[in-house]
């Protein structure tokens, strides 16, 4: 039985966060734990919960997604965290893997990648 994965979603849009729980609810194993809306709810939430999978946006409204994540690596070493954003820019990326992410998809991509780059960060945990 394969083991269940606990998945911290992070993003401002509530309808996103709905269709991103309707994406992961077709693998059973992967269990959604929290939400947050922004930075600073996303480093509370994940200081409390210790994910496994952290699906964080980067344009929040009081604390950025980057900045959210270089304080969460540092309180959850064992989080793997997950870009989902709509900025294409590439020193945005680049920031955001110094940041210490595992992966960085852009929103338009998530249908086609974000499964994998999720069952990619667990095997590589």
């Amino acid at each position: 039985m394969a083991r269940l994965v606990d998945i911290l979603l992070v993003d401002d849009f509530a309808p996103w966060r709905d269709q991103l729980r309707s994406v992961l609810s077709t693998r059973p194993q992967w269990n959604i734990v929290g939400e947050a809306c922004d930075g600073r709810e996303a480093i509370e939430k994940a200081s409390e919960m210790q994910p496994d999978i952290i699906l964080l946006d980067i344009g929040m409204r009081s604390m950025n997604g980057i900045e959210a994540a270089k304080i969460i690596y540092q309180r959850c070493p064992k989080s793997k965290i997950l870009f989902l954003t709509q900025e294409a820019d590439s020193d945005v990326r680049d920031a955001a893997m110094r940041a210490g992410a595992a992966g960085y998809l852009l929103k338009t991509n998530t249908g086609n990648e974000l499964l994998g780059a999720i069952a990619a960060a667990i095997s590589n945990s």
